[in-house]
């Protein structure tokens, strides 16, 4: 699945009409925050694909609602929630650090890490369903240590450390951290995810895991168990059918 994600900043040779010359075809629009609607609207629009988005820590004028005060797209928005979509896996946190009192999609360590685990329930079940956790979190703020900053705002949340180790998502995307260097790392391996600073868009080929859940596996022995059955009871049935032959 090629997807396209964004952040942080509009791009102006996105925002024009040779849009799908510059990135081709894709299935699925991710924004990691910090832009604005008009932007997203252009983006999905004029793609024709869905859009899944988490709210960065700024705020714009047009924040809540759509280009044409029309509402948001119902199941857009992917703050603490977990969606599959065509087979993938995806999950979002938005926000960054706290750094302003009150201030909307800001979060101390510890609301983020009761973000986090507003997700366990839905992961548990994808566990059960599907025989993995998660393909995608989709953040906005980088993991601690891991493209972040060291000033209050830009500073990266441990527990999303906490997160790839326990439910080890192939990729982690967000958005945050400005790039204007050549030399600073963007893609960095961390345990089993891949964790990715989108800024200011990329065109990603994303693929589901390919497992096998529990429910399938027990599915499985179930069929094999009933074969088996099958098999000895058509010869049972075979048998009796030659006895009354014989008599």
């Amino acid at each position: 699945m090629r997807v396209l994600t964004v952040s942080d900043k509009v791009v102006p040779y996105l925002y024009d009409r040779h849009l799908k010359q510059v990135v081709g075809s894709v299935d699925l629009l991710i924004s990691c925050g910090d832009v604005p609607p008009y932007y997203l609207d252009f983006l999905s629009t004029t793609l024709n694909v869905p859009l899944f988005f988490v709210y960065g820590n700024h705020t714009f004028g047009a924040h809540q609602q759509w280009p044409g005060k029309r509402s948001l797209p119902s199941g857009a928005n992917l703050h603490r929630r977990v969606v599959q979509y065509q087979g993938l896996l995806l999950a979002g946190l938005e926000g960054s650090r706290r750094y302003r009192p009150r201030a909307p999609h800001q979060y101390t360590e510890g609301e983020m890490l009761r973000n986090c685990l507003t997700l366990v329930p839905a992961l548990l079940r994808n566990r059960l369903v599907y025989g993995r956790f998660l393909d995608v979190l989709i953040t906005h703020a980088p993991p601690r240590h891991i493209h972040d900053g060291e000033d209050v705002a830009h500073r990266g949340f441990s527990c999303f450390r906490w997160f790839m180790r326990v439910f080890r998502p192939r990729y982690l995307i967000h958005g945050h951290m400005h790039v204007y260097r050549h030399d600073i790392p963007t893609v960095t391996r961390f345990a089993e995810t891949t964790v990715i600073n989108t800024y200011p868009y990329r065109v990603l080929t994303l693929q589901p895991a390919s497992t096998c859940s529990p429910l399938s596996r027990i599915s499985e022995r179930a069929h094999r168990i009933w074969d088996h059955i099958n098999v000895r009871w058509q010869s049972f049935i075979s048998e009796k059918n030659e006895e009354m032959v014989d008599v």
